[in-house]
C-alpha cells in the first residue's frame, strides 16, 4: 500500500530502482540534485535538468509538462552522494500561474518500475513560492529512505541552488530556463488551417497542439531508461511529424513536412510569401485586365470561402479518428473555458471602471446634487454597458463558432464518446480494440445554456470514481437555476418533480453508476472486462436489474458483511497475484481459475457491512488496484463515514468525485473555472442500456 508522507515524514525504500511520478495541476519543470551527506552539491554536473536530462543514475524530463516521471537507479550514483532531491519549478512566461499558491497542490509519487506505489506527498501550504524541493531520497547506514521536504523558495531555481550550495546557481538557472524556452519552442505549430479556433478572442491555441492535461509535451528526443517520461499524446510532438502510410492528406502547406488539414476541410489560401503566384498565359488574360490577374489561381482551384472556416469532426491532431476526435473535445474545452475567462475578466473591468468613475465624479461633496451628478452618472454607466455589451459581442461570437464544431463533433462521437442517445448506440456492435478513454457526463459553464462539453477521461483509469450520494451532492444546486432545469428534462430523472430526498439520491447515484458500467463493458472487447458489486443491504437489486439479467453481473450480490468478504478476498487475491507476476515476469504461471480481465468493483452504500478489515482491504484495491486492472466504482455518501475519523481521507482523496445530480465542483486545468457536471444517463423511458448490455452478453458468449 502506498504509503501517504506529510512533510517531515520518511519511508524505507526497498529496491534501489525507483521512478518519481510528479502531477501538478499546470506545467511544471523538473529536475534532480546530488548532495553530499550536508546536501551540498559538488558543482553543475550534480544537478539534472531539461538541458541536461542524464547523469549517473538519473534521468527527467526535457522540458516543463503537467506530468513527469523521473527515472532513479540508487545503486548506479556516485559513492559520495548521499541526497537526490527533487525539485519543481514553475517556468516563466508561458501564461501559466507564477506561484504554487495559486495552483493545484503537485502530488510527488515513488514507485516500482512495475508501478507499485512505495510513497506518496501532495505538496501543500505553498504560496508565493515559485520551486519547491518536493522529496528527497537519502541514505543513512547504507540504507535508502524517501522524506517529504515541500522547502519552497519565492526566488525561484536561483534561491534554491544556492541553498544548496551551488556558486554558479544564477548562470546554472539561467541555463535550465532557456532550455525550457527552447522545449517550448519544439512543440508542433498550430496548422494554418486552424486559424478559425485560434482567431477566437480570450482562445488558447489549436486543439491539434494542444496536449492533453495527461499527456505532456514529448521531448525532442526519444524516451530512454525504465523510467523514461511518459510519451506525448499523439500529434502533439515530434512523433505527429511522420505521416501516417497511405493517408490521403493534401500536400503541405508551405513547403513543411506534414499537412495537418482534414482532408474535407475548407480553408483559406496560404500567404503569397509561402506560395508564390503562378502567372497565367498571356492568351488567359482578358483585355484590360490588371497586373494583378496574371497572379490568380489555376483554373479548377476552388475559391476561398467567406468567414471561418467550416467546422470538420476529427479536425485535430491524431493518428487515429478516435485521437482527432479526442484531441478535438480537448481543444473545445480549453477554448471555451478561455473564452468565458476573458468575458468575465473584461465584465471585471467595466464594474471596478464604473465604480472609480462614480467616486472620482462624486468626491467633491458640491457636485454630489444637481444635473451635473445625474450627467457624471449616466456617462459611467453608459460607459459600463458599451464595456460589457463589448466582452459579450466577443463571447457570443466564439460560443457561436463551439456550438457549430460542437453540432459537427457530438453525432461523430465513437460509443466510448458518445452520450446515450446517439445513433451509433443503435448499430453498436462489441469492439475488437480498447479504447482510448470515456466519457463520463457534461460539463457546462453558466453563461452557456446549452453548449455541453464532454468530458472525457483517459482509460485505463488510474483514479477510482466516487458518486457522491449524501445531500450534500445536491447543497450546491438547491437554489433556481435554469440551466440546470434544462437538465433536468433532458435526463428525464426523478429531479423532473423538484429536489429528491435522500432515498431519491441513493437511487439515482446507483442509476448512474450502473449506466457507467454498462458504457465499461460495452467499450472494451468481448470477455476483457467484468464487473462485480457489493451491496450489504441488498437495497440496490432493481436498479441492478439491467447487469443481472443480461449476465453482464453473473448473480445478484450477496447481502450482508458475508458477501462484502467474499468479493473483497477474491480481488485482493487477484491484485496480489497479478503484481507478482508482473513483478517478475511469470504472467504464465498465473492460476488458471484467475479471471485476468479487467475489473470494476462497485460499493454501494459503503461502511454498511464494512468491519475494519474489509476496509483496509477496500483503500488496499483503491490504491494498488488500478495498475493491474481493479478499478473502484463507490456509491457513497462521506458524512456517513464520519466514524473513522481521518483514517478514511486518503480513500476520498484518491477519487474522482462526481455527482448524480448536476453540480458545479469540478475546476478546468487552464483558468480554474468552476464547472457544473452533469451525470450520463439515458434519456426518461429509453431502453438503449438494456439493449447494449444484452448485445454484449450476446458478444461475450459468441467469442
Amino acid at each position: 500500500m502506498t504509503a501517504e508522507l506529510v512533510r517531515g515524514q520518511n519511508h524505507p525504500l526497498d529496491r534501489a530502482r525507483v521512478e518519481i511520478r510528479v502531477t501538478a495541476g499546470s506545467p511544471v519543470v523538473a529536475g534532480v540534485t546530488l548532495g553530499d551527506e550536508q546536501g551540498r552539491l559538488a558543482g553543475d554536473e550534480a544537478v539534472a535538468h531539461p538541458g541536461a536530462p542524464r547523469r549517473p543514475g538519473i534521468e527527467v524530463p526535457r522540458q516543463a509538462a503537467a506530468e513527469h516521471r523521473i527515472a532513479v537507479d540508487l545503486d548506479a550514483l556516485p559513492g559520495d552522494v548521499h541526497r537526490v532531491s527533487v525539485l519543481l519549478a514553475l517556468p516563466r512566461g508561458t501564461g501559466a500561474p507564477s506561484t504554487f499558491g495559486s495552483a493545484a497542490a503537485p502530488a510527488v509519487t515513488v514507485t516500482g518500475l512495475d508501478g507499485t506505489g512505495i510513497a506518496r506527498y501532495t505538496v501543500t501550504g505553498l504560496g508565493a513560492e515559485s520551486a519547491v524541493v518536493a522529496v528527497e531520497l537519502y541514505r543513512r547506514q547504507g540504507a535508502w529512505k524517501v522524506r517529504a521536504v515541500g522547502q519552497g523558495y519565492a526566488d525561484g531555481l536561483t534561491a534554491m541552488l544556492h541553498d544548496q550550495g551551488l556558486p554558479q546557481a544564477a548562470e546554472l538557472g539561467a541555463e535550465i530556463e532557456e532550455a525550457v524556452s527552447r522545449g517550448q519552442a519544439r512543440a508542433v505549430q498550430a496548422p494554418a488551417v486552424a486559424a478559425g479556433r485560434s482567431e477566437r478572442a480570450g482562445a488558447g491555441p489549436a486543439a491539434a497542439d494542444r496536449p492533453s492535461p495527461a499527456h505532456p509535451p514529448a521531448s525532442d528526443g526519444p524516451p530512454s531508461g525504465p523510467g523514461a517520461a511518459p510519451e506525448a499524446a499523439p500529434g502533439t510532438g515530434a512523433k505527429a511529424a511522420a505521416a501516417k502510410p497511405g493517408d490521403l492528406s493534401p500536400a503541405p502547406v508551405g513547403g513543411g513536412p506534414v499537412d495537418y488539414r482534414h482532408p474535407r476541410r475548407r480553408s483559406t489560401p496560404p500567404p503569397a510569401a509561402q506560395a508564390p503566384p503562378v502567372p497565367a498565359p498571356p492568351s488567359a488574360a482578358p483585355a484590360g485586365a490588371s497586373a494583378a490577374a496574371g497572379a490568380s489561381a489555376p483554373a479548377g482551384t476552388p475559391a476561398p470561402p467567406d468567414g471561418p472556416a467550416l467546422p470538420v469532426a476529427g479536425d485535430a491532431a491524431g493518428w487515429s479518428m478516435e485521437e482527432r476526435l479526442y484531441n478535438q473535445v480537448w481543444g473545445m474545452f480549453e477554448d471555451l473555458a478561455r473564452s468565458v475567462a476573458a468575458y468575465r475578466s473584461a465584465s471585471g473591468f467595466a464594474e471596478s471602471r464604473l465604480e472609480q468613475e462614480l467616486d472620482q465624479a462624486l468626491s467633491d461633496p458640491r457636485n454630489r446634487l444637481g444635473t451635473a451628478a445625474d450627467a457624471a452618472r449616466v456617462t459611467a454607466r453608459d460607459k459600463h454597458a458599451a464595456l460589457v455589451a463589448q466582452a459579450r459581442a466577443a463571447l457570443d461570437r466564439d460560443l457561436a463558432q463551439l456550438a457549430a464544431e460542437s453540432a459537427v463533433v457530438e453525432p461523430a462521437l465513437p460509443p466510448a464518446f458518445a452520450r446515450w442517445d446517439n445513433p451509433v448506440w443503435q448499430g453498436y456492435h462489441a469492439p475488437l480494440e480498447r479504447p482510448m478513454a470515456l466519457r463520463l457526463g457534461d460539463l457546462h459553464l453558466p453563461e452557456v445554456l446549452e453548449l455541453r462539453i464532454p468530458m472525457l477521461v483517459r482509460l485505463p483509469l488510474e483514479r477510482g470514481l466516487w458518486i457522491d450520494s449524501g445531500p450534500d451532492a445536491y447543497a450546491h444546486s438547491a437554489g433556481p437555476d435554469p440551466d440546470r432545469d434544462i437538465a433536468r428534462r433532458e435526463l428525464g430523472s426523478a429531479l423532473t418533480d423538484g429536489p429528491p430526498d435522500e432515498a431519491g439520491l441513493r437511487r439515482l447515484a446507483m442509476e448512474t453508476a450502473v449506466a457507467i458500467a454498462a458504457r465499461m463493458l460495452a467499450i472494451h472487447p468481448a470477455g476483457d472486462f467484468a464487473v462485480q458489486v457489493i451491496d450489504p443491504g441488498g437495497t440496490a437489486a432493481p436498479v441492478l436489474a439491467p447487469l443481472v439479467e443480461s449476465g453482464a453481473l453473473p448473480a445478484a450480490p450477496v447481502p450482508g458483511a458475508k458477501g462484502v468478504a467474499a468479493v473483497l478476498e477474491a480481488l485482493t487475491r487477484r491484485v496480489d497475484l497479478v503484481q507478482m507476476a508482473v513483478r517478475h515476469r511469470a504472467g504464465d504461471a498465473l492460476p488458471p481459475d484467475l479471471d485476468t480481465a479487467e475489473q470494476l468493483l462497485i460499493v454501494h452504500d459503503f461502511p454498511h457491512g464494512f468491519d475494519d478489515r474489509a476496509v483496509t482491504q477496500l483503500r488496499y484495491l483503491a490504491d494498488e488496484g488500478p495498475a493491474v486492472g481493479v478499478h473502484l466504482l463507490m456509491v457513497a455518501d462521506r458524512a456517513r463515514t464520519r466514524e473513522y475519523g481521518p483514517v478514511l481521507d486518503p480513500l476520498w482523496r484518491s477519487l474522482l468525485r462526481i455527482t448524480p445530480v448536476p453540480d458545479a465542483h469540478l475546476a478546468d486545468p487552464w483558468v480554474g473555472h468552476a464547472w457544473t457536471y452533469e451525470p450520463l444517463l439515458a434519456p426518461k423511458g429509453s431502453q438503449v442500456v438494456r439493449q447494449v448490455l444484452d448485445r454484449v452478453a450476446a458478444a461475450r458468449r459468441a467469442s
